[in-house]
């Protein structure tokens, strides 16, 4: 008798919890994406206070989840995280509220603040395509590139560096492997990397937004990204693509900032995020069809003025 009373009793605060427009509207973006307090306030345009409190009760009713960077809080919710009578519940929600009307305007308003995380980033890199290279070597050292170029072994290899940036890791690997894509989204540092890379004729050098890769499924052996993630809006996304042209068993090496709370340092270099933690990196592994993965910290050098680095590596389910 008691189990049936707190089974109303949970069936019932569900039912709350999707009653709400605002809060079924909140649930809509955050099983897309990892959303700030400021993301939502523009996206649904409510006041701080408004989301904060719808927020609050997601939190305190186990629908959402939070982690934090800095000062800021990112919210999220997992579907697999739900009890199974609330995720038979959303599912329904969600099936119902398809048409709203509303829900596809919040989708224009998503899509241009991540647009402009985007454009944020892009304004960083034209801005200091030429001085790429020292400045990271000022904020990081070198000494993550052999640390990721160790990780790349056999000489036939075909790799993707996503996000190549100036080509500098390009022109390392270029004489050590078969081939090398070498792809990016700013024409700044393409032109800088299309400079460093004429003399190699295995690098093709392709324009392309890293969720989008003009490379077919299955074509590489390995994947790089490297200082990469940080500057990205939507991360898995890119994950995901660096999976699907990796072939079965391929390598996917990440080399990207540990969590920090740096948050003037992150503004300084238009980087979207305060580092990626290894919990979350790990579930965007999976996600893509990656198994076999291993995050270990990388040990600052003594000059290098930015945060700590780690070297992620994984390997492509059959």
């Amino acid at each position: 008798m008691i189990k049936s009373s707190e089974a109303a009793a949970d069936l019932l605060s569900n039912f709350g919890i999707l009653a709400d427009p605002t809060r079924l509207r909140l649930l809509r973006l955050l099983e897309q994406h990892e959303l700030t307090v400021n993301d939502l306030c523009d996206i649904l345009n409510q006041r701080q206070s408004t989301i904060s409190r719808h927020l609050k009760i997601l939190v305190d009713q186990d629908w959402i989840r939070f982690r934090s960077q800095g000062t800021t809080h990112l919210y999220r919710m997992l579907l697999d995280e739900l009890s199974a009578p609330a995720r038979k519940l959303w599912l329904l929600a969600r099936e119902q509220s398809d048409n709203w009307a509303t829900l596809a305007q919040d989708q224009l308003r998503l899509r241009r603040r991540l647009k402009q995380r985007d454009v944020d980033s892009q304004s960083f890199f034209a801005s200091t395509a030429g001085q790429w290279d020292q400045l990271r070597a000022q904020l990081y050292g070198h000494g993550f590139l052999p640390a990721t170029i160790a990780a790349l072994l056999p000489r036939n290899y075909v790799i993707a560096d996503l996000g190549c940036g100036t080509g500098f890791l390009a022109q390392i690997l270029a004489g050590q492997v078969q081939k090398i894509y070498a792809v990016d989204h700013s024409p700044a540092m393409l032109k800088a990397a299309g400079k460093q890379l004429a003399d190699f004729s295995n690098v093709e050098i392709l324009r392309s937004d890293l969720a989008a890769i003009p490379i077919q499924d299955g074509q590489c052996d390995a994947a790089i990204l490297s200082l990469v993630l940080t500057y990205l809006s939507e991360p898995s996304l890119v994950v995901q693509e660096m999976g699907r042209i990796l072939k079965a068993g391929g390598k996917a090496i990440i080399v990207d900032l540990l969590p920090h709370d740096r948050d003037d340092f992150r503004r300084e270099l238009g980087q979207t995020s305060l580092g990626i933690s290894a919990d979350n990196l790990t579930q965007m592994l999976r996600e893509a069809g990656f198994a076999k993965i291993n995050i270990n910290p990388l040990a600052p050098e003594p000059n290098a003025k930015g945060p700590a680095l780690f070297l992620a590596t994984a390997e492509k389910a059959a």
